[in-house]
């Protein structure tokens, strides 16, 4: 997989020299492709949505009055990246009445799945987060859907994106991808900023409204992706083909809501009040008279689970809170799996059905990997982001912390970040092709990793614009090389006959520690302060360059 320029140009004759030259030309010119033009736009369409969960969304909240911690904890919302293996398998399986028979497989649930996320951020506009707990509520919600049909373009997009075009292709259309994700990043950053400044909303000052109509002009310049869609055409790939009625779909459906039915329902239920009062009489004849053992026999799961845990293994703080989180997730996955089980053993869904979409994806991987090689993959997939993900979710807020106001964080961070992430896709699409993914990928840690010092840094000097602008090229550059180099390996390791339900499988993976985590960066930092969770920021990149040193022994 990797094509390592194994020769300096020194050491070529004079037909490898002209090889060489041939191909740089090949490599400049494949920028034109018309592929490579459309991920551009699919980029952008899907830059969008994923600000204004985080950045955007948190100093709409900050300003609206919602404390530091609970504005980290709303990246949680954007969750639904994470677990889009769960339902790639529909996207993968089921058609849609009408729509894909007029526009094909991908490009019907890519329409539906923008027209969803143009509803959500709607939604979002029409809530005022400052009118208390229940608007807070309302606003999670409409957060929720914005991830969760985010992410459902997310799914079909990737899987467009490695079935257009053949595998020498793919680290050019990752780095146009990837411009035009950070170019829609920057509509919904900067832009968004921009137009909540312009309409009269700030820091000392807020204004719902201004947000408001920053929101809606978001919802409208997703219709470029529409657009888009509308206009690119359906690849064409041998894949499979399910011959199933469409009431073998439907129950196909019915597992699916079965399923999260029960995940959410387990997840509520362990954050309900259980009041043990009334089951007393059968555990103890002790009056409870005093008004705290009451309060201490109504409780939750949750703050059981959190007793134990602080009791018998002594977590305190945000890493209690966090093993606390993860047990809980796990317990309602686990219950999800279960139902799952009790279904089709009832025979109520087709077990093959079940086998080809969900089963067969994950057995072709371990099957052509091995066990060992596949789990370290699956690691190196899993942490490779840990440092600069975890670090996103409170920049914004550290960039507010620090005094920069929203003209500067628009104008430096998200239009000269965008430049330079622009610069870092272009090097890493080169690069990759050129010397190949693994090298580039460990180039890609470690400056990723080395740019968190930059940051703390700037949280030791403070208000300084200058030395704002020098991180913000180093991280942004370093992070364009970086994703670009990741995207690639992530198609590398896609078999084409199972495109959506593997790619999701590892982008879902590839985010989901660095976002549990990152949901504490507010907790962490309060406890910290900004100058020690930068250096662990740091740190935990560490770990990644080994296991890229390990893959790569191991892929070779």
């Amino acid at each position: 997989m990797d094509n390592l320029q194994q020769k300096t140009d020194s050491d070529l004759t004079a037909p490898e020299k002209e090889s060489s030259r041939k191909k740089w030309q090949q490599t400049l010119q494949v920028w034109t492709h018309p592929r490579v033009i459309t991920m551009l736009f699919l980029g952008f369409s899907a830059g969008v949505p994923i600000l204004l969960i985080f950045s955007s969304l948190s100093l709409w909240l900050r300003e609206a009055g919602v404390s530091r911690s609970a504005v980290t904890f709303f990246s949680w919302a954007a969750l639904g990246y994470s677990f889009k293996f769960v339902w790639a398998p529909l996207i993968d399986t089921l058609p849609l009445p009408f729509l894909t028979r007029k526009l094909g497989r991908r490009r019907s649930w890519l329409l539906v799945a923008q027209l969803a996320v143009i509803a959500a951020i709607c939604l979002m506009a029409m809530t005022n987060p400052a009118l208390g707990e229940q608007s807070l509520v309302m606003m999670a919600l409409a957060a929720v859907m914005l991830g969760f049909s985010s992410a459902t373009q997310d799914i079909v997009i990737d899987a467009y994106r490695i079935e257009c075009a053949e595998k020498d292709l793919q680290a050019m259309l990752s780095s146009t991808y990837i411009a035009g994700y950070r170019i829609g990043m920057l509509a919904a950053g900067a832009g968004a900023l921009y137009l909540a400044d312009w309409f009269g909303s700030s820091k000392d000052v807020y204004n719902y409204t201004a947000w408001q109509y920053s929101y809606f002009g978001m919802a409208a310049i997703m219709l470029i992706g529409v657009a888009t869609t509308l206009i690119i055409p359906e690849p064409t790939v041998n894949r499979r083909n399910f011959a199933y009625s469409p009431s073998h779909y439907l129950r196909f459906l019915l597992l699916f809501a079965c399923s999260v039915g029960v995940f959410i329902g387990m997840f509520v239920l362990s954050n309900t009040s259980v009041d043990t009062l009334g089951r007393l009489p059968l555990m103890t004849s002790v009056a409870v008279d005093n008004p705290a053992d009451v309060a201490a026999l109504a409780t939750t799961p949750v703050q059981l689970l959190k007793n134990l845990l602080s009791e018998f293994l002594f977590l305190q703080g945000a890493v209690l809170s966090f093993a606390t989180e993860a047990i809980r997730l796990l317990l309602a996955l686990s219950s999800a799996l279960i139902a799952a089980f009790i279904l089709m053993r009832l025979k109520i869904v087709d077990g093959s059905m079940v086998s080809q979409t969900y089963i067969n994806p994950v057995a072709d991987f371990f099957n052509r990997y091995g066990m060992q090689t596949a789990l370290l993959l699956l690691a190196l997939i899993g942490f490779y982001r840990i440092s600069d993900i975890v670090l996103g979710v409170i920049a914004n807020v550290f960039y507010q912390d620090l005094g920069f106001s929203k003209s500067v964080i628009a104008s430096v961070i998200k239009t000269f970040g965008l430049f330079m992430t622009l610069i870092g896709g272009f090097l890493g699409g080169v690069l990759t092709f050129r010397y190949g993914v693994i090298k580039i990928l460990f180039l890609g840690a470690v400056l990723s990793s080395l740019t968190n010092l930059l940051f703390l840094l700037l949280a030791t000097v403070g208000n300084d614009v200058t030395l704002l602008t020098l991180v913000i090229a180093a991280d942004n550059l370093s992070a364009g090389i970086a994703t670009t180099a990741f995207v690639a390996f992530l198609a590398s390791l896609t078999n084409i006959s199972f495109t959506a339900v593997q790619y999701a499988i590892f982008s879902s993976l590839m985010t989901l520690l660095p976002k549990l985590i990152g949901g504490y960066s507010g907790t962490m930092v309060t406890s910290w302060g900004y100058e020690w969770f930068f250096l662990m920021t740091t740190l935990a990149g560490v770990p990644v360059l080994l296991l890229i040193w390990l893959a790569g022994r191991r892929l070779k």
